[in-house]
């Protein structure tokens, strides 16, 4: 087992803290990185709680609104976030307690992606989900990457979202 102070110490340094503080929490960086996938997800479940409209009741063009403001959010102030979110899944598949995390995580989002979707009126949200998940994440990629003239303007992005939703309401494969 790695020594928690050593493993970890770069985040120490960034973070500012006392140098013991991490390791009494973490004793390996495999249990910090674990811990951030989860406190990643517990925020972004937590912004999600905060739109009516992507949690209860409401029609196509609210839930397209609210979740086209959300990504809009998290590819921009919440950037250095979704950052750490794609650092961490592109770490996963050399450390399996990782992937196990991500899963974890992934499997909250993609309840609440099937639950959005179900709102909305999807005829089949189980069998469109990991689709709508994967072309959100896609567009959210995108945006938090691409050169500017590549990225989508906040209108674009509205009306891809919008357009994705009426998409998979309309059509269930």
């Amino acid at each position: 087992m790695t020594d928690g102070l050593a493993a970890n110490r770069p985040v120490i340094q960034s973070a500012g803290v006392p140098a013991r503080s991490c390791s009494y929490y973490f004793r390996t960086r495999q249990e910090l990185l674990r811990a951030t996938v989860e406190r990643l997800a517990d925020l972004d479940i937590a912004e999600i709680d905060e739109r009516p409209a992507l949690v209860g009741p409401a029609d196509v063009d609210r839930i397209a609104e609210a979740t086209a403001n959300l990504v809009e959010h998290w590819t921009t102030a919440g950037r250095e976030r979704m950052l750490a979110r794609y650092e961490l899944a592109l770490e996963a598949p050399r450390r399996p307690e990782l992937q196990a995390a991500l899963h974890t995580a992934g499997g909250r989002h993609r309840t609440m992606a099937e639950n959005l979707l179900t709102a909305a009126g999807a005829p089949d949200p189980a069998a469109q989900v990991n689709t709508f998940v994967a072309l959100l994440d896609g567009i959210r990629l995108n945006q938090l990457t691409a050169a500017a003239p590549h990225r989508l303007t906040s209108e674009q992005l509205h009306r891809s979202i919008a357009s994705l939703i009426h998409t998979c309401v309309r059509d269930p494969s």
